[in-house]
């Protein structure tokens, strides 16, 4: 495999890898089952042997069961990663239940994530998304007082608007900015990621295959527990009309020898030096392909078939990528 090349998180900011690994899917969230433990923390050693630096998590991902996992893989090779964290999602028996971005709430989550993860620094810390429930100047403030104590080195920020991550840089700087961005989700493009180019600050891009809509593996009707069926745009007409809008993905990929899903991970990745995608990966055979997706070139007249294919609006139906 060839090692990835890194990039600048943010103007000025850390040197990471420009694909970034995406931990979730070594735990059980939602509900899912526990996965092989053993191949999760191989699959994040060999993604750190390639130069896969960028390792993301929550600290709710399987109530701390993901921080424990990526502390092992990282045991004695601290230096060779970069960790980001998000908090403030509470679950209950696999359900989400609220947010808690108290500060009092904030000091006592980063001190377990430290245990879990083993480390005294976490990279990249933010609040999983803002919901107004307390003021954006006590939140940021307080990831900023922990940068100041060491427990912190960056600020992030994840799912939120354009107003707020104006607010949240002016009280510190904003280092990187996580947000679900793909062919099928371009809403960002209007206001969201114009914001983040001019503030300088990097974006780490989720969600690159729309829950799975641009794999070119789904079917419909979807199975009866797959949970997209919650959200219309995997429902009845919208999801046969949006699967027809997939095969011009699937004949391109086809096309230039590729699969659909390293097509839509190619497209984010070209959308900017500023931009890493953020992979999810639990096992090792999925490496190489996702890596020779950042190698992936289209041709300016590729670019401009996608863009028109996919416009804003293209994609019926929402999800909650668009609350």
């Amino acid at each position: 495999m060839t090692t990835i090349t890194k990039i600048n998180l943010g103007v000025n900011g850390p040197l990471v890898s420009k694909l970034g690994l995406g931990c979730m899917r070594m735990s059980p969230v939602w509900g899912s089952a526990l996965g092989d433990e053993t191949e999760s923390i191989a699959t994040m050693r060999e993604a750190l042997d390639n130069g896969i630096n960028f390792l993301n998590t929550g600290d709710f991902y399987g109530s701390g069961h993901n921080e424990m996992l990526i502390g092992k893989a990282i045991k004695g090779r601290r230096d060779d990663a970069f960790i980001s964290v998000k908090f403030g999602a509470i679950f209950y028996n696999s359900q989400w239940i609220g947010l808690d971005l108290r500060p009092v709430a904030i000091k006592n989550f980063i001190n377990y994530s430290l245990v879990r993860l083993g480390i005294d620094t976490i990279d990249l810390y933010q609040p999983c998304r803002l919901d107004g429930s307390v003021p954006v100047e006590d939140v940021i403030g307080t990831i900023a007082d922990l940068i100041t104590e060491g427990k912190v080195r960056h600020l992030g920020v994840s799912e939120i608007t354009a107003d707020q991550l104006r607010e949240a840089n002016s009280i510190h700087p904003v280092t990187a900015l996580e947000i679900a961005y793909s062919l099928a989700d371009r809403q960002i493009e209007n206001d969201l990621l114009p914001t983040a180019k001019a503030l300088g600050i990097g974006v780490v891009a989720f969600a690159n295959t729309a829950e799975g809509l641009l794999t070119g593996q789904m079917k419909s009707p979807l199975p009866a527990d797959a949970y997209q069926n919650h959200f219309s745009r995997f429902q009845g007409e919208n999801l046969i009309k949006n699967l027809e809008k997939v095969d011009l993905l699937k004949q391109m990929a086809n096309e230039k020898g590729y699969s659909p899903t390293q097509l839509a991970i190619a497209w984010v990745n070209a959308q900017g030096d500023h931009i890493m995608p953020l992979v999810s990966m639990s096992k090792r055979s999925r490496l190489p392909e996702n890596m020779q997706a950042m190698q992936i070139q289209f041709t300016p007249a590729e670019i401009r078939t996608l863009n028109d294919h996919f416009s804003a609006g293209k994609i019926l139906g929402d999800t909650y990528l668009q609350r």
